[in-house]
């Protein structure tokens, strides 16, 4: 993935005086400065009353965070359909299969919460230490919440290359099924994407080994690779997948392996 070399455009803050070492440990974990150091900074992660949030500076976009315990993690969790949902359909959820995920690209967490939710143990990946500092402090604060913390409780974070983590996977430990959900490319014919994709784009970069990765998983999942698209967009590889689900705005394209069949 080529990304914009985030780490030296950023600085760690906080608006709340109780949260000060823990601006300082995350400093000093991604090697940035704290932001009352003075730097030149574009963006500020920061720690809000609430959470954490990455900010950029200047702009009036808003700030974006990780968040399982209110909004539409909340509302989906109380009300999304259960395993009638478009992506339970998708990974294979069916009565008494509940299949484990690997997330390839655990962004902000909200697919794997769903389904987390559905009774799946999932393994979120994620490469941008940025990002996954924001997705570890939305789990932290839903382990503390009595509604989410059995959910976030199957929830694991990897923080690592998806590449290299499917790489060091053993088949013993193979999983049942591999979840894709990359940023694509941004081109003129396209909705001007919401505030959280144009800030990860500037932050993060674009997933451009997204079709390496999908080829690396179909060779790793013992079911099927799952690959989530907008309705319109070309598959992510040459190769049709096996089937798909479509949705109103969001395509799954489903590439089963040997082991399953249709």
């Amino acid at each position: 993935m080529i990304v914009p070399d985030p780490l030296n455009r950023i600085a760690v803050a906080t608006e709340v005086p109780e949260q000060v070492l823990r601006a300082a440990q995350l400093a000093e974990r991604l090697g940035v400065p704290l932001a009352e150091e003075g730097s030149s900074s574009d963006f500020l992660l920061i720690y809000t009353a609430q959470h954490l949030e990455l900010q950029k500076i200047g702009s009036r976009m808003g700030g974006v965070y990780a968040d399982f315990v209110t909004g539409r993690a909340a509302h989906r969790l109380r009300y999304g359909g259960g395993r009638g949902q478009l992506i339970a359909r998708a990974v294979g959820l069916k009565k008494g299969e509940t299949p484990a995920i690997l997330d390839l690209t655990a962004g902000l967490g909200r697919d794997a919460f769903v389904l987390a939710s559905l009774g799946c143990v999932v393994t979120l990946v994620e490469r941008s230490s940025i990002v996954a500092a924001l997705l570890r402090d939305g789990l932290e604060r839903a382990l503390g919440d009595s509604t989410t913390a059995g959910v976030v409780q199957r929830m694991g974070l990897e923080e690592v290359d998806a590449g290299d983590y499917l790489r060091q996977l053993g088949r013993q430990i193979a999983p049942a099924v591999c979840y894709l959900d990359p940023m694509y490319p941004h081109t003129k014919k396209s909705a001007l994407p919401g505030k959280e994709m144009r800030l990860f784009r500037e932050v993060v970069g674009e997933d451009l080994d997204a079709a390496a990765v999908l080829n690396h998983a179909r060779q790793v999942a013992t079911k099927r690779v799952v690959v989530k698209r907008p309705r319109k967009a070309k598959c992510l590889i040459a190769e049709k997948p096996d089937f798909q689900i479509i949705g109103k705005s969001t395509r799954y394209d489903i590439y089963l392996t040997a082991n399953e069949s249709k």
